[in-house]
């Protein structure tokens, strides 16, 4: 049972057997969390006695103010103005707990309120309680109230409360960002850190991976080119088990997992099998990479479209417009087109586009051993053919404006690959 004394200057906490009532003399506050409930009574009692706040876990009509909301917090220290704000370890833990919250979770805690006396009599103590809420709290009632979906959401809600445990898990398809861990998106963190297991792909960097909940388990089912770890129907079924075996399920896959990604595929698979899902999207390479090496994909002086294209593509499928691609003052983001890069600038010259077009290489990008190489089409097959994977091609105009916009990296060297910017003439 713990006390709190002023704001923030002391907390001490006493076991059941050692409680006397002279303790509360000198305190402002108290808490009462045991199971025993003549002893809360008491300790109620001799609260009120003494002019002392009192809050009883779970017994209302024992407690002189309750924790009402997590939104009193809120307006204490996150809507306060910053030079308010103590400048100390406290505040900035607040401040970064603040980040990790869901947006959703005050009306979460008004449903859960609704029902909190009906679940006191179907589960008796406050562990088997917690344990209920913490399971609610990070499962599909949580997605549905984050996705403002409130009636199917207190659908789940009385399913668990009727028989606890009974409900299916979900897929959460996530976006990780092309590499630096910084450009993963806040939803991103937050369904990380609910996570009870993460498969993932080659493409998601430790540094995001780091950030996943510390006892989810993680499961490698990558892909590279011309290798898969794990085929496509496998990895599908292994997410609709596990979902079905009540499990929270992340998905996580590089850059965005509607762009080249698969994501619809495996979420095709989740529906037919009746497992719900939602996603959080990511940003996408051809957006970030371009942007850390200072080439907008569009420009009024140079570009007026972008097109994104995969030169990974189904030996069954239909062939490129190559005619459309070989428009000029239109930029083309060309993903996993190394390996195929003498054919497209091949294709493109034949189709119209000037062989003096500038064109680059973007290697590893965003992270700390970028790679850029710049150059004309004509010589794309001899700019990709030894570039550190994974690689975006650009194609247009735009990449004029490297040397002028690039801020991410500033060295030269002409005598390889590294952290470094090549061109070739």
């Amino acid at each position: 049972m713990p006390f709190y004394t002023g704001a923030g200057a002391r907390v001490q906490v006493v076991a059941e057997a050692d409680f006397d009532e002279a303790q509360i003399d000198n305190v402002v506050l108290v808490i009462a969390a045991t199971e025993n409930r003549a002893l809360n009574q008491r300790i109620s009692d001799a609260a009120h006695a003494r002019h002392r706040l009192v809050n009883v876990v779970d017994d209302q009509p024992l407690c002189s103010f309750i924790f009402r909301r997590l939104s009193i917090a809120r307006r204490c220290w996150w809507q306060s103005p910053p030079a308010a704000q103590p400048l100390c370890w406290r505040a900035y833990c607040v401040k970064k707990l603040k980040a990790l919250l869901p947006t959703s979770l005050g009306r979460m805690a008004e449903k859960a309120g609704f029902w909190r006396n009906h679940l006191k009599t179907r589960l008796t103590s406050v562990a088997e309680r917690r344990r209920f809420w913490e399971r609610v709290f990070r499962g599909r009632f949580a997605s549905l109230m984050q996705a403002g979906n409130e009636t199917a959401a207190q659908k789940i809600l009385e399913d668990e409360l009727d028989n606890p445990g009974s409900t299916c898990g979900e897929i959460i398809l996530v976006g990780a960002g092309p590499g630096d861990a910084g450009l993963l998106t806040l939803r991103g963190l937050q369904v990380l850190q609910d996570a009870d297991v993460v498969f993932y792909d080659h493409l998601v960097t430790d540094g995001i991976r780091e950030l996943i909940r510390r006892d989810a388990e993680q499961i490698c089912v990558g892909k590279r080119a011309g290798q898969h770890a794990v085929p496509q129907h496998e990895t599908n079924q292994m997410l609709i088990d596990a979902a079905k075996a009540g499990k929270t399920v992340v998905r996580l896959k590089g850059g965005d997992p509607f762009i080249f990604g698969r994501g619809g595929e495996e979420l095709q698979a989740a529906a037919e099998a009746g497992v719900p899902f939602q996603v959080v999207p990511g940003i996408t390479a051809a957006s970030a990479v371009t942007a850390y090496a200072g080439i907008p994909l569009t420009h009024r002086d140079y570009a007026q479209s972008v097109t994104f294209v995969t030169g990974h593509y189904k030996a069954d499928s239909t062939p490129f417009d190559w005619t459309h691609l070989a428009q000029s003052r239109q930029t083309l983001a060309i993903y996993m087109g190394t390996m195929k890069a003498a054919e497209i600038s091949e294709q493109l010259i034949r189709h119209g586009r000037d062989a003096n077009t500038p064109v680059a290489v973007i290697s590893r990008g965003t992270r700390v051993d970028q790679h850029v190489v710049t150059g004309t089409l004509q010589h794309l097959a001899t700019l990709a053919k030894d570039a550190p994977m994974p690689a975006l091609i650009v194609v247009g105009e735009v990449v004029q404006l490297h040397s002028t916009l690039a801020w991410f990296q500033h060295t030269t060297d002409t005598e390889g690959f590294g952290s470094s910017v090549v061109t070739l003439a």
